[in-house]
């Protein structure tokens, strides 16, 4: 993905800085240094970099701005539908790619799924997120999987293996667990990433 010439100029001013004083530079002396009186200005900048794999940043500290090598690749991975979080609904294929940096991957297959639902917002997963999935057929208790139900019905749970039977746990309060004996159930993934947009 490109960026805009006032993206490309932060970020050149972003790794002078680091180069010059060993910390990165705040919102403040951004906004000052390129004449944007507003943070979130600013804020909407970096995030820009921050997706697109080019800085990442701790939210809670100041100077806390880190660039990414540019060596760093980036995978294209399908998109291939809509993943419940909530009751079980089919995943639908849609022929969609997104760009995702190397170092969220582990080794194997992946790809991602959009959540719909609230059933895992206590794990921080929203309605709207794109979850990157680990393509795996088995999962240990207490990993985010993709849960194939009857063959038809997927769903984004967490997993717990309770004798025969396995229990599909949301990550909200407010929601029951799902039981499904183990020969109606197949695991299409790990959950490894989340991508967010504001």
């Amino acid at each position: 993905m490109h960026l805009t010439k006032r993206q490309k100029d932060i970020y050149q001013f972003i790794e002078d800085y680091l180069r010059v004083n060993g910390y990165s530079p705040s919102m403040e002396e951004i906004g000052a240094h390129f004449g944007i009186s507003s943070m979130n200005g600013v804020h909407k900048h970096l995030k820009v970099l921050e997706e697109r794999g080019y800085i990442s940043r701790m939210s809670n500290r100041a100077r806390s701005i880190q660039l990414i090598p540019e060596e760093t690749e980036k995978n294209t991975l399908p998109l291939l539908g809509y993943i419940a979080a909530g009751q079980p609904i089919e995943a639908v294929e849609t022929p969609e790619e997104v760009e995702i940096p190397d170092y969220l991957l582990k080794q194997g297959e992946h790809y991602v799924l959009e959540v719909e639902g609230e059933s895992m917002i206590d794990n921080h997963i929203q309605n709207g997120d794109r979850v990157i999935i680990q393509k795996r057929e088995s999962a240990n208790n207490g990993e985010t999987v993709v849960a194939l139900i009857d063959d038809e019905n997927a769903t984004l749970k967490q997993y717990y293996r309770e004798g025969r039977r396995i229990r599909l746990q949301p990550a909200n309060r407010n929601m029951d667990p799902i039981y499904v004996e183990e020969n109606r159930l197949r695991i299409q993934g790990i959950l490894v990433g989340l991508i967010r947009k504001y």
